[in-house]
């Protein structure tokens, strides 16, 4: 990837994009990262080897790729203060910041901007995330292979057409890590209750969910027949998964994911002020 890159912001997210690009092979110095005070850079500098900022317009005076990473509450301020440099230069501009649709960052940064918001997730700090991708029409071809190449330094990449479907995406990878930390904390507990200590049961569950999720990955086969292929007729399995089927747990997911879709619709016209 022979850009320049500059994240304005360098928290958490940030840090582990930049570790990832780092590991696949882009120079450190051709990433900067910009945070109000040097104190809040000092780490990443050291541990990285990339470039650090204070100034926000100075890191993206020479940039090809802007990453908006700061959050949403003050993205309007630090998009707005921005806006000239990101005119003259005219980097792509990729925003990982929840909630907020591209057209009003985009407006925030003066218009007419090629744009990618993106939807990661928290796995991505250790390397396994989830992203989803949109792009404006001021969009290049060259610029999506770079948007994808710099997401696919923290896990897999899926690009969505219609800005809106990245609701679902928030629902089925965005916000899904707290539902898979939700069915840990509920199987820990009831293993407690059939005698086991917490943490076997825990180390159980994690170890077994790696398990499941590495079959899925690596299987040419769909969820619904990895699952019967667990179950034998009249076994154990079968009657777990009968009783799930029967508390209606297809149901609760379903809601569970349409409310949080919902949440994100609304979240983006408050963030917005529309």
């Amino acid at each position: 990837m022979a850009n320049k890159i500059t994240f304005i912001g360098a928290g958490n997210m940030a840090s582990a994009i930049i570790g990832g690009l780092i590991d696949s092979g882009v120079e450190p110095s051709t990433i900067t990262a910009t945070a109000p005070n040097d104190s809040e850079l000092a780490a990443i500098k050291q541990r990285l080897g990339i470039n650090t900022d204070t100034d926000n317009n100075a890191a993206v005076a020479e940039a090809d790729v802007v990453v908006l990473a700061v959050k949403p509450q003050i993205m309007r301020s630090v998009c707005e203060a921005l806006r000239d440099s990101v005119q003259r230069q005219q980097p792509l501009v990729i925003s990982i910041a929840a909630g907020l649709d591209a057209d009003t960052i985009d407006q925030w940064l003066g218009g007419q901007n090629a744009m990618v918001r993106c939807m990661p997730n928290t796995p991505s700090l250790v390397g396994y995330g989830a992203s989803g991708l949109y792009a404006n029409g001021k969009v290049s071809d060259a610029q999506r292979d770079v948007a994808t190449q710099l997401m696919e330094a923290v896990g897999i990449v899926e690009w969505v057409e219609e800005e809106a479907l990245l609701d679902a995406v928030t629902a089925v990878s965005g916000s899904a890590p707290a539902y898979f930390f939700l069915m840990f904390e509920a199987m820990e507990e009831a293993a407690v209750k059939l005698g086991l200590p917490a943490a076997t049961a825990r180390r159980l569950a994690i170890q077994t969910a790696l398990g499941a999720a590495t079959m899925a990955q690596q299987s040419d086969k769909d969820p619904a027949t990895l699952k019967q292929n667990v179950m034998s007729p009249g076994g154990t399995t079968e009657r777990a998964i009968q009783h799930m089927e029967e508390a209606q747990l297809r149901t609760t997911i379903a809601d569970a994911m349409q409310a949080c879709a919902d949440r994100a619709q609304a979240m983006a016209k408050e963030l917005s002020g529309s």
